[in-house]
C-alpha cells in the first residue's frame, strides 16, 4: 500500500465533495436568505481548503531523507494538521461575526423545499464523508485526515441542526437560526482549537502508549541473552519514521563478539515487528557468581522505598575486588525534587558501603 497515493486519493474525495457541497449550500442560502446555510458553506470551503493542504503535507513529508534533514520530512504532516486546525478556527471565527450580526439586524429566512432537500442531503455526504476519511487516516495514521475526518462529522451535526431550525420556521414562524448561526461557530471553534492542541503535543514529542512500550520491551526480552530491557525511549519523525534506544542487561561473562551480535538481533527483530530503527544498544553487565552483589542488589531495592519518586533501579553491578557498585534509578519526570532526591539516594548509599566507590545515574520514565 503506497501512503501518500492514499492520502491523496482521499483528500481529492474530499475537495470534490466539498465544493459541490459548498456551492449548492451558497446557493440556496443567498436564495433563502440563511445566515446558518451560508456559513455552512463557508465551512464546507475550509474543509476542501483542509483537503489541498492534507495532499500537500502527504506529498512534501514523503520527501526522502537529505544532508539537513536526515530523519526526513514527516513532521510536515504534523504542521499541515496545525495549518488545518487553524483553517477551522478561522471559519469558527467569521461564522460567528456573521451570526452575530443578523442578531443584531435580522432577517427573517425564506425557506423552499430544494433548501430543505439540499441540507438533508449534506447531512448524508457528510456523516459519509467523515467516516470514511477518518478511517482511511487511522489506518494509515495520518493526523491531517484524522482531523478532516472529525471536522466533517462535525459538519454533519452542523447541517443538521441547520435543518432542525428551518423546520422550527416553517412550522411556527419563529426564527433561532441567527442564534443557531453562534452555536455552530462554537462548534467550529472547539473542532479548531482542539485539533491544534493535539497537533502542537504531537510537535512538542508524545511519549509513546504504555501497550507499545511494553510490546517493544517483551520482543526485546524474547531475544536469548537479554535479561532485562530499560530506558526505552522512541522518537518519532512522523508516520512509519520511528527511531530508539534502549539498555539490555546481559551476563557478566558475555564478550564483546556476543554482545555485539546481541546487539544486532535485537535492532533487527525491533524492526521487523514494530518497524522502529533502534538508534542505540547500550549494556547493562549482572553479577552472575558474586554473593555480594545479590546482597547488595537486595540492600538498594529496599533503601529506594523511601522514595516515592524513585520507580525503579536497575543496571546493577557491584564488583568486590575493585570495590565499586553502580546502578541506575528511574525518577519520575514529573517529580520536582529530583536533583534532591538523587543526592539523598546517593548519600545514602555510600554510607552503607563507605569502602565503595559508588556511582549512580539518573534515569526518567520516558517511555512507561
Amino acid at each position: 500500500m503506497d501512503r501518500t497515493k492514499v492520502i491523496v486519493r482521499t483528500g481529492i474525495v474530499g475537495i470534490i465533495a466539498n465544493i459541490i457541497l459548498a456551492g449548492f449550500k451558497a446557493f440556496v442560502g443567498i436564495l433563502s436568505n440563511s445566515v446558518a446555510i451560508t456559513m455552512d458553506a463557508v465551512n464546507n470551503l475550509s474543509d476542501a481548503m483542509s483537503s489541498i493542504i492534507t495532499i500537500i503535507g502527504a506529498k512534501l513529508s514523503a520527501k526522502e531523507p537529505d544532508r539537513k534533514h536526515p530523519f526526513g520530512y514527516g513532521r510536515i504532516e504534523y504542521m499541515s494538521a496545525m495549518v488545518i486546525g487553524v483553517i477551522i478556527f478561522y471559519a469558527g471565527i467569521t461564522s460567528l461575526i456573521e451570526s452575530v450580526k443578523k442578531i443584531i439586524h435580522p432577517e427573517a429566512p425564506d425557506y423552499g423545499v430544494p433548501a430543505l432537500i439540499i441540507v438533508a442531503s449534506a447531512i448524508v455526504v457528510k456523516i459519509a464523508l467523515g467516516l470514511y476519511t477518518k478511517k482511511v487516516g487511522e489506518k494509515v495514521n495520518s493526523d491531517s485526515l484524522v482531523a478532516s475526518g472529525k471536522d466533517a462529522l462535525n459538519d454533519s451535526v452542523i447541517s443538521a441542526a441547520t435543518l432542525v431550525a428551518a423546520i422550527i420556521f416553517i412550522v411556527t414562524g419563529f426564527s433561532i437560526e441567527a442564534y443557531l448561526g453562534v452555536v455552530i461557530a462554537f462548534i467550529i471553534l472547539k473542532a479548531g482549537f482542539e485539533t491544534l492542541k493535539e497537533t502542537i503535543s504531537e510537535i512538542l514529542g508524545e511519549r509513546i502508549t504504555p501497550e507499545l512500550a511494553k510490546d517493544i520491551k517483551h520482543t526485546i526480552r524474547s531475544i536469548d541473552g537479554v535479561m532485562g530491557v530499560y530506558d526505552l525511549i522512541v522518537h518519532n519523525y512522523g508516520s512509519e519514521k520511528w527511531m530508539g534506544s534502549a539498555h539490555i542487561e546481559v551476563p557478566d561473562t558475555t564478550d564483546a563478539v556476543e554482545i555485539d551480535k546481541l546487539g544486532r538481533e535485537v535492532a533487527k527483530k525491533v524492526f521487523l515487528e514494530k518497524g522502529i530503527t533502534m538508534t542505540g544498544i547500550s549494556i547493562y553487565s549482572i553479577n552472575t557468581k558474586d554473593e555480594k552483589a545479590r546482597e547488595g542488589y537486595a540492600k538498594m531495592k529496599e533503601l529506594i522505598k523511601d522514595y516515592p519518586d524513585v520507580l525503579q533501579l536497575h543496571g546493577f553491578y557491584l564488583n568486590s575486588e575493585t570495590k565499586e557498585i553502580r546502578f541506575d534509578i528511574v525518577i519520575n519526570i514529573e517529580a520536582k525534587n529530583k536533583k534532591e532526591t538523587y543526592c539523598s539516594v546517593l548519600e545514602k548509599a555510600k554510607a552503607m558501603y563507605p569502602d565503595y566507590d559508588v556511582e549512580i545515574n539518573i534515569d526518567y520514565n520516558f517511555a512507561d
